[in-house]
C-alpha cells in the first residue's frame, strides 16, 4: 500500500517530535511543513520538503492525506475548521481550543460533516494507559472506589521557561493547571469514568507569580469513585508521567525512574499503582480484610512511544480501518474539567462538571 502524505502545521517542540515520529513511520512520508517561521524554512530544507507560511497556500497548492495541527492553541479551532472543509483528517494538538465556547462549536461542526479529527491527548495511545484501562475493566481491582495521582515536578527559573517569550507563563493562564492538568483529567477519565464534581485550591507562594504554581483537586466520579490529585511545577520530585512512564525518552531519559507511582487506582478487590504495574488484590472472598495480606503482582509491559503509537492510529483513522480513540468531544471535555477546577478555585466551591 503506497504511504500516506502526512503535512505539519507547527513547527515548535512537539511539531519537531510530530516530524520525527512521522519520518520513522513505514506508513506515512512527510509531505509539507507550515509554518511562517525562519526556523522552519532552514528545518524544511534540511529534509527537502515544501513549506507554506499559511494552511490556505498549503491546500491551493497540494491536498495531504492528513495534517497534524501543532499550532499555538487559539489556533486549533481555525486550523481544524479549515481542515473540515478541504475534508483532511487531522490530529489537533490538546487543548483542543483555547475557549469551551469555539471547542462547543468545533464539535458541532465536526460531527455535522462526520470529519476524521482525533485530539493529541497522547498518553492514552501509550501501552502504559492502555494496559491500565485494560486491567480495571477486566474487573481485578474490583468496583472502584478511590484514586490518588500527582503531578510534580520542577520547571527550572534558570533555563528559561518564564522569561522573554515565554513570559506569559508567569501569567493566569499559563501555569501547571493549564498547561500539564488536562493531560491528567484525560488519563484519569480513561481509567476511572467520567468527572462530575470538582473542588481545588491554588497556591502561588512559592514563586509568587499571578499564576498558580501549586493546586490541591478533588474528584467525583459519575461511578461514584472519589480521587485526589497533587500538582505542582515547583516541587522538586519525580512523582510525574513524565519521569515515572518511561514514554519520553527524548527529553526524560536522565531522570525516570522505575521505582515510582504517580497513579494509584483502588477497588474493591485490588489496587493497581500505575505506571509501574505493581498489582495488589485478594483471591478470595475469605481473605478480605486489612488483617490478611494481598497478592502482589508486577503486570508485563513493554512501553512504547505514544507519539508513534498516535501517528500509526491516526493513519489506521484515515485509511478507515478505526474510528478516533480521543475524540474532539473526548477534547472538549478534557477542556470543561479544567475550566470547573478553574471555577472552584476562584469560588472555593464544589464547581459541576458541565456533559
Amino acid at each position: 500500500m503506497p504511504h500516506l502524505n502526512l503535512a505539519v502545521a507547527g513547527a515548535g517542540l512537539i511539531g519537531r517530535r510530530h516530524i520525527a515520529m512521522i519520518m520513522d513511520s513505514d506508513r506515512c512520508n512527510l509531505s509539507a511543513i507550515v509554518d511562517p517561521s525562519e526556523a522552519a524554512a532552514q528545518q524544511a530544507r534540511e529534509l527537502g520538503v515544501p513549506l507554506y507560511p499559511t494552511m490556505e497556500a498549503l491546500f491551493a497548492a497540494a491536498k495531504p492525506d492528513g495534517i497534524v495541527l501543532a499550532t499555538p492553541n487559539q489556533l486549533h479551532v481555525v486550523h481544524a475548521k479549515q481542515c473540515i472543509e478541504a475534508g483532511v483528517p487531522a490530529i489537533i494538538e490538546k487543548p483542543v481550543a483555547d475557549t469551551l465556547e469555539s471547542g462547543i462549536e468545533l464539535v458541532e461542526i465536526a460531527e455535522r460533516a462526520n470529519a476524521k479529527l482525533l485530539v493529541g491527548h497522547h498518553r492514552r495511545y501509550g501501552s502504559v494507559i492502555a494496559k491500565a484501562v485494560e486491567t480495571i475493566g477486566s474487573g481485578a481491582l474490583g468496583k472502584i472506589v478511590a484514586v490518588v495521582g500527582t503531578a510534580l515536578f520542577y520547571k527550572a527559573e534558570s533555563e528559561g521557561y518564564f522569561d522573554g517569550a515565554f513570559s506569559w507563563r508567569r501569567e493566569p493562564g499559563g501555569g501547571p493547571i493549564m498547561l500539564n492538568m488536562i493531560h491528567e483529567v484525560s488519563n484519569l477519565r480513561a481509567l476511572v469514568g467520567e468527572i462530575v464534581e470538582v473542588q481545588a485550591m491554588a497556591s502561588s507562594a512559592t514563586r509568587g507569580f499571578p499564576v498558580e504554581d501549586t493546586a490541591a483537586i478533588t474528584l467525583r466520579f459519575e461511578n461514584g469513585a472519589l480521587g485526589t490529585f497533587l500538582l505542582s511545577d515547583t516541587a522538586a520530585t519525580d512523582r510525574s508521567w513524565e519521569h515515572t512512564s518511561g514514554e519520553d525518552k527524548f527529553r526524560f531519559a536522565k531522570a525516570h525512574t522505575d521505582d515510582d507511582d504517580c497513579y494509584l487506582v483502588s477497588g474493591t478487590w485490588g489496587t493497581l499503582a500505575i505506571p509501574t504495574m505493581r498489582l495488589q488484590r485478594y483471591i478470595r472472598e475469605e481473605d478480605r480484610s486489612w488483617h490478611k495480606a494481598l497478592e502482589k503482582t508486577r503486570l508485563p509491559l513493554d512501553v512504547t512511544d505514544p507519539l508513534a503509537q498516535q501517528i500509526d492510529h491516526f493513519c489506521d483513522v484515515i485509511e478507515g480501518k478505526a474510528e478516533p480513540l480521543v475524540t474532539v468531544r473526548d477534547g472538549l471535555q478534557n477542556l470543561r474539567v479544567v475550566d470547573a477546577i478553574l471555577k472552584a478555585i476562584t469560588t472555593g466551591g464544589v464547581i459541576p462538571v458541565a456533559r
